[in-house]
């Protein structure tokens, strides 16, 4: 099936304005290059429509067919695309220089949930006033927390500086992992089969 983009683009019936146009029957048959009026009358003696599917050949690509149902059928597949799609969320944590170590084990613990859950983490120390002067701390803090997820997730992006705070990114493991064990599966699959 034909698609450029989305349904909404393609010229229909009377909004095609070549004068030649190649045209292809219902069934996908060829029915050659004819008058623009003579493919609309076509079309509509069969009660369907004439869809320019290919607007940039020489002469544009026409087809005949029930725009309606190309349409529905479009935005069905677009739905289904948009179901399967996985929706990663970014999650904040904020630390601080001088953060205790209970407060560390609980931004730790959430982090960890995050991850847990699919989603990627960015992770931030800000810096106030002379705490500026000694960001090798800040940088202490930030890579102690990415060494206690190693387990869960990897580190994405490493720590840098950017301004008065500096940001780390964290993904989750498993979903960087999964990928490769689904392919190893589907090879012994194909393996033990033979």
């Amino acid at each position: 099936m034909f698609c450029i983009g989305t349904a909404k683009e393609l010229s229909v019936n009377e909004e095609i304005r070549a004068a030649e146009i190649r045209v292809v029957d219902e069934d996908g048959s060829q029915l050659g290059i004819m008058k623009t009026q003579d493919a609309k009358k076509l079309a509509f003696d069969k009660g369907l429509d004439l869809v320019e599917i290919a607007p940039g050949a020489e002469p544009p690509v026409c087809r005949i067919m029930d725009f309606g149902k190309f349409r529905f059928e479009i935005e069905k597949k677009q739905k289904e695309a948009k179901k399967k799609q996985q929706k990663i969320d970014i999650k904040e944590i904020q630390l601080s220089c001088r953060i205790d170590t209970h407060d560390f084990e609980t931004k730790l613990n959430h982090a960890r949930k995050f991850l847990a859950a699919g989603n990627k983490v960015k992770v931030s120390v800000r810096f106030k006033g002379r705490e500026m002067n000694h960001t090798s701390i800040g940088l202490e803090v930030i890579n102690k927390l990415g060494e206690a997820c190693t387990d869960i997730g990897v580190i994405e992006k490493p720590a840098v500086l950017d301004g008065r705070q500096m940001l780390m990114f964290l993904a989750p493991k498993n979903a960087a992992s999964a990928k490769p064990k689904k392919e190893k599966q589907q090879r012994d699959k194909g393996e033990d089969e033979e």
